[in-house]
């Protein structure tokens, strides 16, 4: 028997209420690098553009920084986390498989929402950022929470000179929720699954507890730096096209602080004008994957470097390899 289904009704639009970060306490410079591997502060600059990034201290996990991220955004948003419809957590670091960081945060905030982590490495938190512009537009939920975090520090063997300077910690959440205008472009995502090896974790877990390791993350720069130079200029192009808008009508442009020889290829490609604002967080917070993009949003905000209202461009890449890409309105 056919039956009529009631559809879900929700908002026309929906936009990016607040962001915020949580940028843990240790700092780890160069100088104190270079006792772990053999490189030169000279160096890791000229390659990267990192001149320190920050480790989690004795009194920070992955829960406390993703908390703290998420209360400042919350308050930020001017709503009560009773409100939140659903927390989407993205983190390659929270070592439990199971529950979820996402559903303990829901309920650290005072809600019984949806929640529930994912796994896109570095593009987490553009991933999340699209479900919650969905969500919120379908009805499903009215405002989402959306959280990039990484302990990386500990999922990084800091005897290895190919990876060991890269990776860093931190937390950066964002709320989304309904608008009578719209704030957040079409996301742009995808997948290149053959080149999975590329940036992989050694070992599996069953393997790591019974041979008593710790996995760490492997990677392949020469190739990573090849595909995002290349697979996400382009990437970067399609996100302007699906909002229909061109490099000249963007105020900002914040791509996954990555390294900064792939921002500045990227940057050669989309010809920017001059006066758009590049993050470059990565000089003092290094890699921190997930946390990366709304880590360099809210640091810019507060330094006043950009400004509410302005058009930026957002773009994650890594680990899968995997991307992901809109166009918002900064909070």
């Amino acid at each position: 028997m056919s039956v009529s289904i009631k559809a879900s009704t929700g908002n026309p639009f929906a936009r990016v209420l607040s962001v915020a970060s949580y940028v843990p306490s240790r700092v780890i410079d160069n100088a104190e690098m270079c006792t772990y591997i053999d490189s030169s502060d000279e160096w890791i600059q000229q390659r990267t553009g990192i001149a320190e990034r920050r480790w989690v201290g004795e009194e920070e996990t992955v829960e406390s920084m993703a908390l703290a991220a998420a209360q400042r955004a919350v308050e930020r948003a001017g709503i009560e986390g009773s409100e939140l419809g659903a927390v989407i957590v993205s983190t390659v670091t929270y070592f439990h498989q199971t529950p979820s960081l996402a559903a303990k945060l829901a309920h650290q905030l005072g809600t019984n929402g949806a929640a529930f982590d994912i796994s896109a490495a570095c593009a987490g938190f553009c991933y999340g950022l699209g479900q919650a512009e969905s969500l919120v537009r379908s009805g499903a939920a009215r405002y989402v929470l959306v959280v990039g975090v990484e302990e990386l520090s500990r999922f990084t063997d800091i005897h290895d000179r190919t990876t060991a300077f890269l990776f860093a910690d931190g937390a950066g959440a964002a709320v989304v929720g309904p608008s009578e205008i719209n704030g957040i472009g079409p996301v742009v995502w995808g997948s290149d699954g053959g080149q999975s090896q590329a940036i992989s974790q050694t070992t599996e877990w069953s393997e790591a507890v019974a041979n008593g390791q710790t996995p760490y993350l492997a990677m392949d720069g020469r190739s990573v730096f090849k595909w995002a130079s290349g697979f996400i200029t382009d990437a970067t192009k399609q996100v302007l096209d699906a909002a229909g808008l061109t490099p000249d009508d963007l105020d900002v442009f914040i791509p996954h602080q990555a390294n900064n020889r792939i921002t500045d290829a990227i940057l050669r490609h989309l010809k920017l004008p001059e006066r758009v604002v590049v993050a470059r967080t990565i000089k003092q917070f290094g890699n921190n994957s997930a946390a990366s993009v709304p880590m360099a949003m809210d640091q810019l905000l507060t330094t006043g470097k950009a400004k509410s209202g302005q058009t930026a461009l957002l773009i994650g890449f890594g680990a899968g390899l995997v991307y992901a890409g809109q166009i918002v309105t900064l909070p």
